[in-house]
C-alpha cells in the first residue's frame, strides 16, 4: 500500500467486508430460526396426534406397539432435523466468512507485492 489514498480505500473494502458479512449472519440465523420454530411446531402437533392416538388404544399391547412406532419416528425424525439443523449452520459460517475470508486473501496478496 503505496499510499494514504489506498489505505483508506482497503479500509473501506474491509469494512464492507463486515457488513456483508454480518448481513449474511443475520439472513441466515433468521432462516435458521424458523426452521428451529417450524421443527417445534411440528413436534407440538406430533405430540397431539400422539395423545389422541394414545387415547383410543384398547389393550396394554396396542399401547406398546403405538409408544414403539413413535418413539422410533421421533428418533428418526429429530436425528435428520439435528443433521440438517448442523449443515445448515456450517454453510452460514462458511458463508459468513467468505467476504471475510476474500479481503484476508487481498490483505496477503498486498503485502506479499510490497515485500
Amino acid at each position: 500500500m503505496k499510499t494514504a489514498e489506498e489505505f483508506v480505500t482497503f479500509g473501506q473494502g474491509n469494512v464492507e467486508a463486515m457488513v456483508k458479512s454480518s448481513q449474511i449472519f443475520a439472513t441466515g440465523l433468521q432462516d435458521l430460526t424458523k426452521m428451529m420454530a417450524a421443527s417445534a411446531q411440528a413436534s407440538m402437533d406430533e405430540a397431539m396426534t400422539t395423545f389422541r392416538a394414545m387415547t383410543s388404544v384398547r389393550s396394554v399391547k396396542e399401547a406398546f406397539d403405538l409408544q414403539t412406532t413413535l418413539a422410533r419416528t421421533a428418533v428418526e425424525k429429530t436425528m435428520s432435523q439435528t443433521s440438517h439443523v448442523a449443515e445448515t449452520s456450517f454453510k452460514l459460517a462458511e458463508q459468513t466468512m467468505a467476504p471475510i475470508a476474500s479481503r484476508m486473501s487481498i490483505a496477503a496478496s498486498s503485502f506479499t507485492k510490497i515485500a
